[in-house]
Order: structure tokens, then sequence, then C-alpha cells
């Protein structure tokens, strides 16, 4: 189960007390304080692991909380600090305060980690508190309390380059063809329900990830089809591509599906309208007269729009796409670490 949102409680471990303790020994005279200090609470670190693929363990454990510090003892003796508890998440995880709405941390390396909630203070016992004019201070220190948080976790893949369409346009299929990745495949649309990472291999030491989203429909925006709930996952695509099936099956406009793409990724994100893309015409190899390639092709020409007209399935014209965003990734820096 692909699970990308999540909401959790975190909670560092309290200090503990610091105790007012007296030596109480047969031949030491004037013995003096000896309460030592608290221990401090443990922190809540989150860490990213390429090893976590989805947010699915916080639908069943929503609750962390570190152990907190131990309070002091006599005989100068301080209690013992809690242990800090780590919780693995996603590499590309965003974390937000849930009550502000800021992002406190948006997780864009393996093994990236910070602290989320710090551990509360522990407090200090009377010994910390002698001096020349108060031999026998009886003033100690109660632990601080450790932070609490509501956290909202959210997964964005981190890819190269995002396919975008409609419904049916030859996503999966393309992504199937030029990577390992294995989405289902059918007539009917909406067959992919979650989006998928696939690694193209450029060269011998080259190559790009690649993110196949469900498609898209007019109206997506206000929750039609399945929304423009999985955009997030190419918010941090460098480059897109935009599908539109040009076979005689396909859609009437070609022109028009072009239209409601840009519309309803504008609608999500003003950026990702902004972000470099080529278009790409698939099912070359069912274009029957060839009307929706020349009126797709006529009018990325006027419009400026690269484009590329291709089949998945006789690999006719995928040679040229493979280069051309090859390219695309060599000259433009990666939106990995800079788009939230």
């Amino acid at each position: 189960m692909f699970i990308d949102q999540a909401k959790i409680f975190v909670k560092a471990g309290n200090g503990g007390d610091g105790v007012c303790s007296f030596r109480r020994e047969k031949f030491v005279p004037f013995g003096g304080p000896d309460g030592g200090d608290g221990g401090h609470g443990g922190h809540v670190i989150i860490t990213a692991s390429k090893r976590a693929t989805t947010l699915l363990d916080f639908r069943y454990q929503r609750r962390y909380e570190a152990p907190s510090g131990r309070p002091g003892q006599g005989s100068q003796c301080h209690g013992r600090t809690g242990s800090n508890i780590v919780i693995t998440v996603p590499v590309g995880t965003v974390i937000r305060d849930e009550a502000t709405g800021q992002v406190m941390e948006d997780l864009t390396r393996d093994e990236q980690s910070f602290i989320i909630a710090h551990g509360g203070r522990g407090g200090r016992g009377n010994l910390r508190f002698k001096s020349s004019t108060n031999r026998a201070p009886r003033q100690f220190e109660h632990g601080s309390l450790g932070e609490a948080l509501c956290l909202n976790l959210e997964l964005k893949l981190l890819a190269d380059v995002g396919l975008v369409g409609l419904p049916n346009a030859g996503k999966s299929t393309l992504i199937s063809s030029i990577s390992a990745a294995r989405p289902e495949i059918a007539e009917y649309p909406f067959t992919t329900l979650r989006p998928h990472l696939g690694v193209v291999a450029l060269d011998d030491l080259h190559s790009l990830v690649m993110a196949d989203i469900p498609g898209l429909i007019e109206g997506a925006h206000k929750g039609k089809g399945l929304g423009i709930q999985f955009l997030r996952h190419i918010q941090r695509a460098a480059f897109l591509l935009y599908l539109i099936d040009i076979s005689e099956w396909g859609s009437p406009d070609p022109v028009a599906s072009i239209t409601t793409l840009q519309q309803e990724l504008a609608a999500f994100d003003s950026l990702l309208e902004q972000r470099s893309f080529a278009v790409v015409g698939t099912k070359l190899d069912i274009k029957g007269n060839g009307e929706n390639l020349a009126r797709l092709q006529a009018y990325c020409q006027q419009q400026g729009f690269p484009f590329f007209p291709i089949s998945a399935v006789s690999r006719e014209g995928i040679g040229s796409l493979i280069v051309y965003i090859g390219k695309q990734k060599g000259t433009q820096e990666t939106l990995c670490e800079t788009s939230s």
C-alpha cells in the first residue's frame, strides 16, 4: 500500500528533578549538601532512509514518546539521561508543524537527520547552590518539560523527470518500456492508482529517475477523477513530459489536452506551470490517418514546444526522446533540494 501522507504526535522526554539532600555520615562532620542533578530528557530524532518507500508505518503507530530523565539522588548521584528515539521516514519527506503549517525540515538526502523535539533539561540538585555564604542550601530545580508537537508528514518522490497526462495517455507503458518499473497497464481509465518511479539508463555511467503519476482530467483540481493529490510527487522534478495520445482512438482534440494539463498544474502549483517541459505524442504505431499527429505537431511548432512522437510498443522515437531528456538533466540544476 502506497501511503504518502501521515499525521503523528511526538513528545520528547521531560528532564528529571534535582534533589535536596545532605550527607549523614558518622565520622564526617558538617557533611554538607550532596543532592545530584536530574537527567536530561531524551530527544525525538527524525532520519531519512532510502530503504523506506512509504509512510505506511505511521498508519499503525502515531504516537512517539522519548523516555524522561531520572531524578537525582543523594551522595552526588546524578539521574540517568533519557535515551533518544529515532523515527525513520523515506527520503523526500517534508515535515510540517500541524499547528502553524510551517515546514520544519525537508529531508532530501539519505541518512539526513535532525532533532524534531528536544528533551527537557534536568533540574539542578542542592549541591549546585552551595557557596561560601550558603553552606546548607535547600533549593533545587525541577526538570523542564520536553517539547511536544503534532506533525504532518508529506512524502514527495525525488525524480528528474515527471510524466503528466490524461488517463490512458501511455505514461505507464512508456516508463515500463525504458526502465525496470512495472506499473499495471490496462485499457480502462485510472489504471495507475499510485505513483511509480523508474530508473532510465542514459549511458553506461549516467541515469535519471522518472516518475509516473495517475492521470489527470479536466476539473482534477476540484477533486474530479483522482484529483491532484499525487501532483506533489512531480514538484521536485526538474523537467516534465506532457504525454498526449495521438492514436486514431485518442482525444479528438490533442491541443485541448495540453491546455487541460497546463491548467490543472497551474491550479495546483503555479511553479509547475513554469517548469521546463516537452510534449510527447504517444501511440505512434496506431496513429491512423495521422490527423491528430499533424495537428499536435503544428501546434507545438507554432508555440515553440519541443515535440517527440513515439511508440512505446515499437520503440519508434524512444531513442531521440531519451537523448533529449538526458541533455535537459545535464543543463538544468535539479530541484530536489530547493523545491518544497
